[in-house]
This record gives C-alpha cells, sequence and structure tokens, in this order.
C-alpha cells in the first residue's frame, strides 16, 4: 500500500491556486477585448446608420431673431429637383464614417425640408417677419425655389456641393421682384479619424448657412431696392460671390438734386416748412461715385452683370475694380473695367458704335 507524502499534497493545492489566480486576469481580459472590438465594429454596423440632422438645442434662453425690416415673407417649401431619387440621399462614401452602415449617407428627413428651413431661419436671423401658419397669406412677398443639387461625398476628402434657385414674388402685383441660382463648392479633409455622423452634420450645416446667406443677401438688396420705403434706405443692389441673377429691380434713377432752398429774411414770415433736398448719391468715407455717361445717351448700364438703369448714370459703389457694360439697341456692346476708389469720383464717357 502506498502513502501520500501530505507535504506533497499541500504543495500540488498550492500550485493549483496560483494557475487559477494567474489565469483569472486573461479571462478577464479576454472579455475586455470582445467588448471594445464589438464596439468598433458598432460604428460601422450600427443598427440605425440614419444621420441625425436634430441638433442639441443650446443651453439658456434665447430672445429669438431681432426683427428690422417691414417686408414680411412667406417661404413655400423648396422643390427637390436632384436626381438623387431618394429625397433623403445626401451622398456616398467610399472612406469610415463612424455609426453609417454602406455606402449611402441618409439623413433623417427631406433635403427639402433642411433647405427651407436653413432659407428661413437665415431670414429670421436678418430681421425679416417670416410669416407661417394662417398669417402667411398677409405676406408681401413669396419666396419660392428649387434645389438643383446638394451633395456630399466623403472621399479622401468631404466634397460638397450646393446649387439652389431662389425666385421672390411681389404677392400684390404678382411680379417676380428676384430671380437667381446661388452655388457653392468646396471640399475638405476630415483628418486620420475620419468622419462620424455629428462631422457630416457639421459640414453640410455649415456649407448651407454660406448659400443662405448669400441668398437672402441677395433677396434683400432686390428687396430694397424695388421697395425702399420698407427699409428706409435709397435703392441700389450690389453684386454677392456665387451668386448668378436672372431677374432683378432696375435701380431706381436717381431724381434731380433739388435747388438750394433759400431761408426766409428776418422780418418775412414763412408760409410752411422749408423743403429738403433730394437725396442725391456722393462719394463718402466708405464708398466712391461712380458716374457713365454714354454717347448717344439712354444706354443700359450693366455692373458686374447686374442692370442699374440707363444712362446717364450716378452710383455709389463699394471701392474695387468692377466690370461696366452698356447696351444700346442698334449698337455694339461695350465693356470696360473701372476702379472706384472710396471718397473719390470716377466719371466715364462711353461712344458706342453700330
Amino acid at each position: 500500500m502506498r502513502l501520500k507524502n501530505p507535504g506533497v499534497k499541500f504543495m500540488n493545492m498550492l500550485l493549483r491556486c496560483a494557475a487559477l489566480v494567474v489565469l483569472l486576469p486573461a479571462v478577464v481580459g479576454c472579455s475586455s477585448v470582445k467588448e471594445a472590438k464589438d464596439s468598433v465594429s458598432g460604428w460601422f454596423n450600427g443598427d440605425d446608420s440614419t444621420i441625425s440632422t436634430t441638433g442639441k438645442k443650446p443651453s439658456g434662453s434665447s430672445t429669438g431673431p431681432v426683427l428690422k425690416y417691414a417686408a414680411t415673407l412667406r417661404v413655400n417649401k423648396y422643390v427637390d429637383q436632384r436626381k438623387a431619387g431618394n429625397p433623403r440621399l445626401l451622398g456616398i462614401t467610399t472612406q469610415r464614417v463612424r455609426g453609417v452602415d454602406g455606402k449611402e449617407l441618409l439623413l433623417d428627413q427631406e433635403i427639402a425640408n433642411i433647405v427651407t428651413v436653413a432659407i428661413k431661419k437665415q431670414f429670421d436671423a436678418e430681421g425679416y417677419q417670416v410669416l407661417e401658419g394662417g398669417s402667411a397669406s398677409n405676406a408681401l412677398f413669396e419666396v419660392s425655389g428649387v434645389i438643383k443639387d446638394l451633395t456630399l461625398n466623403v472621399k479622401e476628402r468631404d466634397e460638397i456641393s450646393i446649387a439652389i434657385e431662389t425666385t421672390l414674388k411681389d404677392l400684390a402685383t404678382g411680379k417676380v421682384v428676384w430671380s437667381g441660382l446661388v452655388m457653392e463648392k468646396n471640399d475638405r479633409f476630415a483628418g486620420v479619424s475620419g468622419n462620424n455622423k455629428d462631422d457630416v452634420v457639421a459640414y453640410l450645416n455649415k456649407e448651407l448657412r454660406i448659400a443662405s446667406n448669400k441668398t437672402v443677401e441677395a433677396v434683400g438688396t432686390s428687396l430694397m431696392a424695388s421697395r425702399p420705403e420698407l427699409f428706409n434706405l435709397t435703392a441700389g443692389t450690389k453684386p454677392i460671390p456665387g451668386v448668378t441673377v436672372y431677374v432683378a429691380p432696375n435701380a431706381a434713377k436717381p431724381a434731380p438734386a433739388a435747388p438750394a432752398t433759400m431761408m426766409p429774411s428776418q422780418g418775412v414770415q414763412s408760409g410752411g416748412a422749408v423743403p429738403s433736398p433730394a437725396y442725391t448719391p456722393h462719394a463718402s468715407a466708405t464708398a466712391g461715385l461712380l458716374l457713365v455717361n454714354t454717347n448717344p445717351p439712354r444706354a443700359k448700364v450693366y455692373l458686374d452683370g447686374i442692370y442699374y438703369g440707363l444712362s446717364p448714370l450716378r452710383m455709389e459703389m463699394e471701392p474695387g475694380v468692377h466690370a461696366i457694360s452698356v447696351k444700346l439697341e442698334g449698337y455694339r456692346m461695350v465693356t470696360e473695367k473701372v476702379s472706384v476708389r472710396k471718397g473719390d469720383n470716377t466719371e466715364m464717357e462711353l461712344n458706342l458704335e453700330r
């Protein structure tokens, strides 16, 4: 009969316990690696690949937009005329976008809704009264438009292309006050870590704000030209980079300066208040005065592609180099560049030839 050595038995027990203690962290480590792997795979194969365009509401109270102008607008929903097929399709991705499964970038709402809301917000931000619901029928002007292109593709660089056509109509007359196309193209490098859903939305919102700002600025200058009494301003338009104008109001022809009114002499009763002289464009500390004369006169004057009126014409202009064209039926069009300096008068004499 073979007897076991109690000392050997005790040592075997110690060795088994030590092995168990060593194995436990390894098992826990394997579990942690698996969880991390599952987490990473979730970035690419999440249950919901839809990109949410609803941003987080900022903390704190907001006083809302400040109304500055008496021009009331109603903004119709823009029409999506893209060739995308799916009204929620933003673009495609050939690079990783964490949280997106597949190659398509799909938003949680239609592109047309996003563009319409962006335009409305920009009008609000600029101080216009945007009427909605039952009060929309009381608006003076109607804004509508179509989306020719709005695409964001995530490749080696994130490429975005925007083309939005907008029309402004005077509801009282049915006349189109302004119509034009705003285009915006840009690209960026997302960085070595790539994009996630929030990055894509932030880039989309940034570029859409730029396009919306150009649209509202172009519409605003035309409104000021056609209805200056709503803005308390002198009529005039200005060119905006990235905006192709289809229809714009004719700049009002400046009224001739009123003759200086003599103050009544002492002892003579005045029959009424002394009228103020009419406003005449002039050079200032921030603008220059451009005088355009043509031979023969009454030619159409275009500055940077925008029609300003018939010659002879006086215009307050932003300093810089401008392209000026004059057209008259039966004559060849004349185009020249002119440099306008702030605080200075620049006069041009253009001869038209048959």
